[in-house]
């Protein structure tokens, strides 16, 4: 909620989060917030604190003002100016083109559409004349507050990495085009989760990779012995000539559902079965053992399957580097495909992103939500179990 001095407030300081039942009469109430603060500054002809011959008043506080609307009530504050003039007109037209309205703001700053078209809408839904400089400075403050937070100073150490990748479709000149979206979650020395930064690239290969992990390296980055991801290529060489002397693991989900694309309906159960006693196998040598098991069994009712497992499999047990107590948590990249799945719920009623932007935008201001949670939470107990993995990595490596 505004407050006197503050200005206007952008999405990351939500108490409700992008992920709560709260989202949408949080994202309301905020973007509400932003057409009063552009209103009164229309009005007096000045930004809080400028000065300029222009000036036809100054603002002097709030008052607050609740709005009942379907998406719930809306706590406010309404600018005043010292000599009382300011009256709002919002709120009557807000209540006779509620629906539209909603409709209006979600497309307005989740679809991230050309900062023209929400001129247009905002004037025609709340007979606001706000300029296209004056919604061009409200995306400017938002991308000012995600570029602090996607270049901040990484000061701990992170054992742990997750790196994972997703694509959107995004519009260019004529045609549209694919675009990667690259995640990298740490594990800090702490055992707290973070998400440590988001890209959008045009594909996922060594190149694009490599860009995130020397920008990752000059932010701070330290202290890194162990790589969960999936078995692309070019992520995986960047990760080798990156990281050296961290274990690698692929991904063991991504792996199983790989070897069941190799095989019949029939021998999905079979190979489910035998796989299971590789991943969940209680040491390294139980789950090799279990490995040669799978092959032998599987060479002539899976051959695909087999000659996959004998080739790779052992890329699935880097895991028994790790302690025990981790080792569940750690195995997969399921803790950013779940993140994964709530952007693309936020993503699918866009589809098409006016530009990359617009896409990184909206996925920062996701993660920073999602970022903020995690820190309140310790998700694995790491010094209890620092110099276990300290040890079994150095006999890993």
């Amino acid at each position: 909620m505004a407050r006197k001095g503050q200005g206007i407030e952008i999405l990351t300081g939500w108490q409700g989060g992008f992920g709560g039942e709260d989202f949408l009469r949080q994202l309301v109430q905020r973007t509400v917030q932003q057409v009063l603060e552009a209103e009164m500054t229309s009005f007096l002809g000045a930004e809080t604190y400028e000065r300029n011959g222009e000036r036809r008043g100054w603002r002097n506080g709030y008052k607050p003002r609740t709005l009942k609307t379907r998406v719930g009530e809306l706590e406010l504050m309404v600018p005043k100016d010292r000599d009382g003039e300011f009256q709002t007109e919002l709120f009557d037209r807000y209540q006779r083109s509620e629906k539209a309205f909603v409709l209006a703001l979600l497309q307005m700053y989740v679809e991230g559409v050309s900062t023209r078209k929400v001129s247009a809408i905002t004037e025609a839904l709340c007979g606001l004349e706000i300029s296209k400089s004056q919604v061009s400075a409200l995306s400017q403050k938002l991308d000012a507050e995600i570029e602090q937070w996607r270049m901040r100073p990484l000061t701990e150490a992170y054992p742990y990495l997750i790196f994972d990748a997703r694509y959107e479709k995004v519009r260019r000149g004529g045609s549209v085009v694919s675009q990667g979206v690259l995640v990298a979650i740490g594990i800090s020395a702490a055992g707290y989760r973070e998400v440590l930064g988001c890209w959008v690239a045009e594909s996922e290969s060594e190149a694009s990779w490599g860009g995130v992990f020397s920008e990752l390296k000059q932010r701070g980055l330290r202290g890194v012995s162990y790589v969960v991801s999936d078995d692309h290529t070019g992520m995986v060489k960047a990760i080798e000539r990156h990281f050296q002397g961290a274990v690698w693991q692929r991904c063991q989900v991504h792996f199983v559902r790989n070897a069941l694309a190799l095989c019949g309906r029939q021998q999905r159960p079979m190979v489910l079965r035998l796989m299971k006693a590789v991943t969940e196998a209680p040491t390294r040598e139980a789950a090799k053992a279990a490995l040669g098991v799978a092959v032998a069994e599987l060479e002539k009712k899976a051959p695909k399957v087999a000659r996959r497992l004998e080739e790779s499999g052992e890329e699935i047990l880097g895991v028994y580097a790790l302690p025990e107590a981790h080792r569940k948590r750690m195995r997969t990249t399921n803790m950013l495909e779940r993140q994964n799945q709530e952007l693309k719920r936020r993503t699918r009623v866009v589809r098409v992103f006016p530009h990359e932007q617009s896409l990184l935008r909206l996925i920062a201001a996701l993660l920073m939500e999602t970022n903020q949670e995690w820190m309140g939470r310790i998700y694995l107990r790491m010094e209890e179990e620092s110099g276990a993995v300290t040890e079994a990595i150095a006999e890993a490596a």
